[in-house]
């Protein structure tokens, strides 16, 4: 609703675009003695529809996350970490290549602590950011204080500082100093958003899906579904009875796949919680040590699907299984069902591992219902064909090309594991799979693949193909094209349709510009322009060459006699990320930054403290000292501006001659480039 009545005011007044966006997130915070000398402070976000804000994970190259900061404990101790009151919505980011949780409508954190004298004090501080579709506001804060005075009767009294009303209970009694707060929606019961989270969830459902009919096509299962259909017609009392225990086999089947993750998941919630849970996954999804585990098992697999050895389960345990199966009634229907499990596992092993691991990039009941959807994929043809028999003439004979389907699902593997140790090297900065050489693999692997589908590799257990059939051609154009689609990735391509696959474009050293290399010297003449403040640890994507700092850059746009492209951006911002992928990364974008603008890149969210010469004092006597609250004041008192991604042109007399958010088509931009240079000239 916001971003919508934002696009409108940004139309309107397009030559004079200024968008003030404080006020989203309101907050207040309450105390609560809950026994003897131990109280409870809350403090709860009432935040504006359509935002968000980041939970308490601190993201390693990724967005600002909401923190606490206790400046003061005077007269009690902390009793345990703070804690969020509910879990967050979860979602894999292709941009930052990791996962983010965020809460919308409203969050509450409490934090005990414990009275060690009669007079007590807390001051905290908390660190905020909020985004929504369009780009984020910059970060804020906002300190709290409590002071706490006990009593032998056991009553306290609380005075607190930025308070909203509380609920009195009878042994609280509290006396509020309210300050005021910028305009806010008024505090809103918790909900669940549907969109982002609902659309991945979406997405990896489809992808299990396919994985599931993927599973079916391998020689340890296809020839498995005539065997077992023409069973349950023959030994039926009746076709209608052979019918109804084939689809209790596919049920067992699902059965079998979803209720043991199922029963992991409620475990873990039963003993540890909510918040153990997520840990669980968070922590498979993005620490180095299960990832690189993820890794080496995928290249496991793949040697085995290409032939190399057989992964099978313990013959005792298959043995033991079958020999259940031949009872009568539903528990043989179960065992028949576990024994084809079991003797499948060398097959679907690896796929069920490929959709667990993908959806606990999700919230953490995402692989109860991505295994729900792979399993009833894999279950569902038993159950088809069984009412459809004659269904069983037209489905092709096993042969050869079952164990065609198996190697190629093992090069599949191999290009999908190479993710797995992408995402710890990208978060560690180990530098050992940067995006040229994760292309080059890639490449090499999906060529390899062509090759054998044109029967021009053979491995050990490949029939002969004494000739390409329409549908291995037909394969095999499609995986070259994909080939071709990567070769120019190695040049510097952007390759927006796997941004969310490949190690970001920064790892890249090897570059080859479109149309002419544009030099340095042609953007900002090199040659005099002065040291750069702050080069040393932030820089500009797509080679682009500017400033961090607005002074100095406004001096030397002055200087050449060029506009000031202002980029008001900051690291966890999703949106300025995709919008330097796939607007910026335009050679007629690239091309007018390079060639006609002097660039400023003000970092809203950096962290780095910087020389005490460049420190700001408030009107309140506050002293910012941190390059991104340097900027963030910077950016809201000159141009009104609370929000990224924003960008600015300035004239040479130092006003705002144009601007223009976030805003993913390439025409619209450079026409916004363009109309840039005109004000500037006039």
């Amino acid at each position: 609703m916001i971003k919508h009545f934002l696009a409108i005011l940004m139309g309107i007044f397009v030559t004079q675009v200024v968008v003030a966006q404080d006020g989203y997130a309101k907050w207040g915070s309450k105390l609560t003695h809950i026994e003897k000398d131990l109280y409870e402070i809350t403090y709860t976000a009432g935040i504006e529809d359509g935002w968000h804000m980041y939970d308490l994970t601190e993201y390693d190259g990724g967005p600002i996350s909401t923190s606490f900061t206790n400046t003061k404990l005077e007269g009690v101790e902390l009793v345990g970490k703070i804690k969020a009151s509910r879990e967050p919505i979860t979602i894999y980011d292709s941009i930052f290549g990791m996962n983010i949780g965020y809460y919308e409508k409203s969050i509450s954190f409490t934090q005990q602590v414990r009275l060690l004298s009669n007079k007590a004090e807390v001051k905290s501080t908390v660190e905020w950011m909020l985004c929504n579709d369009t780009g984020c506001i910059a970060p804020e804060e906002h300190n709290f204080i409590t002071k706490i005075k006990g009593e032998v009767s056991g009553k306290i009294e609380a005075k607190s500082k930025d308070v909203v009303p509380v609920v009195e209970t009878p042994e609280v009694e509290a006396t509020i100093e309210a300050i005021p707060l910028e305009p806010a929606k008024e505090i809103v019961e918790s909900g669940e958003s549907e969109s982002s989270s609902s659309k991945s969830l979406w997405a990896t459902i489809i992808e299990a899906i396919m994985w599931g009919f993927a599973a079916l096509l391998t020689p340890c299962v296809f020839p498995m579904i005539p065997m077992t259909v023409s069973f349950f017609m023959k030994s039926g009392s009746s076709p209608a009875r052979g019918r109804f225990m084939a689809v209790m086999y596919g049920v067992f089947i699902v059965a079998l796949y979803t209720l043991p993750i199922a029963g992991i998941i409620l475990i873990t919630r039963v003993l540890g919680g909510d918040a153990v849970t997520a840990d669980i996954f968070n922590w498979l999804a993005t620490h180095w040590i299960p990832n690189v585990i993820f890794f080496v098992v995928f290249m496991v697999f793949a040697a085995s699907f290409f032939g190399a050895f057989e992964i099978t389960m313990p013959s005792w345990l298959v043995n033991k299984s079958d020999q259940k199966a031949d009872k009568n009634g539903f528990v043989g229907l179960f065992f028949m069902a576990l024994t084809l499990v079991l003797v499948s596992f060398s097959c679907t092993g690896p796929i069920v591992g490929s959709v667990l691991i993908k959806s606990t990039a999700g919230e953490f009941w995402d692989p109860i219902i991505t295994m729900l959807a792979f399993s009833t994929a894999f279950a569902l043809p038993f159950s088809i064909f069984a009412f459809f028999p004659s269904l069983l003439k037209d489905m092709p004979k096993s042969g050869g090309w079952l164990n065609s389907v198996k190697v190629v699902l093992g090069f599949i593997e191999v290009a999908l594991g190479l993710k797995f140790l992408s995402v710890a090297d990208q978060v560690y900065h180990w530098g050992i799979l940067d995006r040229e050489v994760y292309l080059a693999i890639w490449i090499v692997v999906f060529s390899l693949m062509g090759v054998y589908l044109l029967g021009k590799l053979k491995l050990a257990h490949d029939s002969d193909v004494k000739h390409v059939s329409v549908k291995r051609l037909f394969f095999a154009m499609i995986t070259f094209s994909f080939v071709v689609y990567l070769i120019p990735g190695m040049f510097g391509a952007p390759l927006k349709a796997l941004s969310g696959y490949l190690p970001p474009m920064h790892t890249q050293d090897f570059k080859l510009s479109s149309g002419g290399t544009i030099s340095a010297g042609a953007q900002t003449e090199s040659s005099s322009k002065p040291s750069i403040k702050y080069s040393d640890f932030l820089h500009l994507p797509h080679g682009l060459e500017g400033f961090f700092d607005y002074d100095e850059a406004f001096e030397y746009a002055k200087s050449v006699g060029k506009p000031l492209f202002v980029d008001i951006t900051g690291h966890g911002c999703v949106n300025c990320r995709e919008m330097e992928v796939k607007v910026w990364s335009d050679p007629a974008v690239l091309s007018i930054l390079k060639r006609d603008y002097v660039i400023v890149a003000l970092y809203v969210d950096d962290k780095k403290i910087v020389d005490e010469s460049d420190w700001v004092t408030l009107p309140n006597g506050n002293v910012l000292k941190g390059l991104g609250k340097i900027n963030s004041n910077f950016t809201k008192e000159k141009f009104k501006v609370n929000s990224q991604p924003h960008y600015i042109v300035v004239g040479a007399d130092g006003e705002q001659l144009i601007a223009k958010g976030y805003d993913l088509n390439v025409a619209n931009y450079l026409e916004f480039l363009k109309k840039g240079v005109e004000l500037y000239k006039k």
